[in-house]
């Protein structure tokens, strides 16, 4: 089911959808469909097509699953603000924030710099698969150190764990291969 058919879909049908999500949540049961990814490689403009590098890896993963991610970021983001753990510089992921608050920040201290013939020193570090590389232990042991308990915890750990994904290029779908960077699900904390 693609996610913008969501839109279409009458009142009682999104009612049916919205039972099965608190069902999913207040049983804390994940579905082992939602773990599974296919994905699709998408090659760079511009690049050599031969080298495996030059290719963006897309997952197409379960609309529904996408649907409760953003309900649980939405909780996650509201809490994490409430208790205010968000650094003011942190544009992405946040309501009312953008990355694009972060670009203006630094032109307008480039700006500043210049206007009064100071030095600027800016750092940049670009991150690698950062979320390839995520340790999924840490993350929730922040939870649990900042006092998360509950069911959001748990489903944040649900969806973390034995991750798996098949590539398909065409029709062709390679064998199903485990997400291996980071910890794998057995070392995840228990909450």
């Amino acid at each position: 089911m693609h996610c913008n058919m969501l839109q279409n879909l009458s009142e009682n049908s999104l009612c049916l959808i919205l039972t099965l999500l608190n069902r999913i949540w207040n049983e804390k049961a994940f579905p082992t469909a939602w773990r599974k990814a296919i994905v699709v490689p998408i090659p760079k403009v511009g690049k050599d097509p031969q080298n495996s590098s030059n290719y963006r890896p897309t997952a197409l993963t379960s609309c529904l699953c996408k649907l409760m991610e953003r309900m649980v970021k939405k909780r996650l983001v509201y809490i994490l603000e409430k208790k205010n753990m968000l650094s003011k510089f942190q544009g992405g992921f946040r309501h009312g924030h953008s990355t694009e608050d972060n670009a203006l920040q630094l032109e307008t201290a480039i700006r500043d710099a210049f206007v009064t013939k100071k030095h600027w020193i800016s750092i940049f570090f670009d991150m690698d698969k950062a979320y390839d590389r995520t340790c999924r232990h840490g993350i929730l042991k922040d939870l649990f150190t900042i006092g998360l308990r509950g069911n959001l915890p748990i489903f944040i750990k649900n969806f973390l764990k034995t991750r798996t994904f098949r590539v398909r290029v065409g029709d062709i779908f390679s064998d199903e291969f485990y997400q291996q960077e980071g910890p794998s699900g057995a070392h995840l904390l228990q909450v």
